[in-house]
């Protein structure tokens, strides 16, 4: 696999994962309904630093995001955001960009990360967890899940 900086011809072939995973409304606090050119905005803005993971056939099978969780003299947290195709789970696609943006992050000189709304109910939070991440406090019933209900929010942290 092949995690590298993704280009502004990337977005076409990461579009079609990332519509289905925030339509789905189970991980990610963004509007379902969000359009293709509100979910561009969002993703590949100019303040991230955006990467995509290659399969052995040049297919894009996730992308990740590393941008500063705060300005000022807080601009040394990083924050991230991750998506894997859901046709290609189980694959280590996730850790492999996870470990990819933390070093990355570490390179760039930010001293931790933060995720700030993590749904307490999405499998990535053991991801996340098995790398060096804790939950420093959740936000009860803050996520309407369209199965589970009413779940909360993780917020959470590691030190690079």
């Amino acid at each position: 696999m092949l995690i590298r900086e993704a280009t502004a011809d990337d977005w076409p072939r990461i579009w079609p994962f990332w519509h289905r995973i925030v339509a789905a409304g189970e991980t990610y606090t963004w509007d379902p309904y969000t359009t293709e050119e509100a979910a561009r905005a969002l993703w590949m803005a100019p303040a991230k630093k955006v990467y995509v993971a290659e399969d052995g056939t040049g297919a894009v099978v996730g992308s990740a995001f590393l941008t500063p969780n705060y300005g000022g003299p807080g601009a040394l947290v990083a924050n991230a955001g991750f998506m894997v195709d859901p046709g290609q789970g189980g694959r280590g696609i996730g850790r492999a960009l996870a470990e990819h943006v933390l070093a990355q992050a570490k390179t760039h000189g930010y001293r931790s990360m933060v995720f700030n709304a993590v749904v307490e109910t999405n499998p990535a939070v053991r991801l996340w967890t098995s790398l060096g991440f804790t939950v420093l406090g959740t936000v009860p019933e803050a996520f309407d899940h369209p199965r589970h209900g009413r779940v909360g929010l993780h917020i959470m942290y590691r030190a690079l």
